[in-house]
């Protein structure tokens, strides 16, 4: 309670002030004084991000949802307003339109990512149907699929003879995060299908592969991944980081499974919201990056 009274008082009343005296003492505004305090990635731009959505001026307050083609025309305009001088401090601008890029790509990104998980399967859609055999020819290349619907699709993890049903959820992003582990890394994909078919310990390969892509879907959307993003990528995030970070997530969690020996797939939830929590922990880290290391 003392803590959120605390930052209320600063953020209505202090900050302001505060913001006021460094600049007279220092020179330089708090954006300056950001680029030139912190290295480039997550801790920068998150600093960047918040002071510009505190700011009660309001073009910079709304520097946070612009887009892309927007950025460079923002940073020139930022800096007339905030009166820094090029010469004099030659790295800023640079630095600042890194972070309004990040921060515009991460909002971008967020939506590409929702039109793919709104877009449901569609039987009648030739790139649909083409994907979903894609997906079988990758994981079983020695396996002739009889039909399109059939009993087979259960040696993948899907729940019933046709895998449509089993996409409702996460639509064609939860098909374009398997088909994009299946064909990225064929190997290590192959390998986690074969662990899923332990005989005690195994699990529904496709059906977890789209719960994990909801748990990147909802990393995403609630700001948890904007770490891992800032600090990966210089300049916009694109929708095939979100995918690489899916793979992440596909190769850690049958780590995470097999390590932790459950006696059962009725203990599925249990062991996904630890997983769950463990993620989300280490996203907290400012300098967290979630890359797959096959090494570790």
């Amino acid at each position: 309670m003392i803590g959120l009274i605390w930052h209320y008082m600063y953020s209505s009343f202090l900050r302001s002030w505060v913001k006021w005296i460094l600049r007279k003492i220092t020179g330089k505004c708090e954006l300056q004084r950001i680029c030139a305090n912190t290295v480039q990635g997550a801790e920068q731009t998150m600093k960047i991000e918040y002071s510009l959505e505190s700011s009660r001026i309001e073009v910079l307050k709304k520097s946070v949802t612009i887009s892309e083609e927007n950025v460079e025309q923002r940073v020139r305009d930022i800096m007339e307003i905030k009166k820094v001088s090029i010469q004099k401090d030659p790295k800023f601008k640079l630095s600042l339109q890194i972070c309004l890029l990040q921060i515009s790509g991460y909002k971008k990104l967020f939506v590409d990512v929702e039109n793919l998980r709104k877009q449901p399967f569609d039987s009648s859609n030739k790139q649909h149907e083409d994907m979903l055999i894609k997906l079988w020819n990758l994981l079983m290349p020695h396996v002739h699929l009889e039909s399109r619907i059939t009993k087979q699709w259960g040696d993948i993890g899907f729940q019933g003879d046709d895998p449509k049903t089993d996409f409702r959820g996460m639509g064609m992003l939860g098909l374009y995060n398997l088909v994009f582990f299946g064909e990225q890394y064929t190997d290590t994909a192959r390998q986690t299908l074969s662990h899923s078919n332990h005989p005690k310990m195994g699990y529904s390969y496709a059906i977890v592969g789209i719960n994990l892509t909801e748990m990147a879907y909802s990393l995403l959307k609630s700001g948890l991944l904007k770490a891992h993003f800032y600090n990966l990528v210089s300049g916009v995030p694109q929708l095939h980081h979100f995918h690489q970070f899916y793979c992440y997530l596909m190769y850690e969690f049958d780590k995470f499974w097999f390590k932790e020996e459950p006696s059962s797939i009725m203990e599925f939830n249990h062991y996904r919201e630890q997983f769950h929590e463990r993620v989300k922990e280490q996203l907290q880290d400012p300098n967290s990056v979630l890359t797959l290391n096959f090494n570790k």
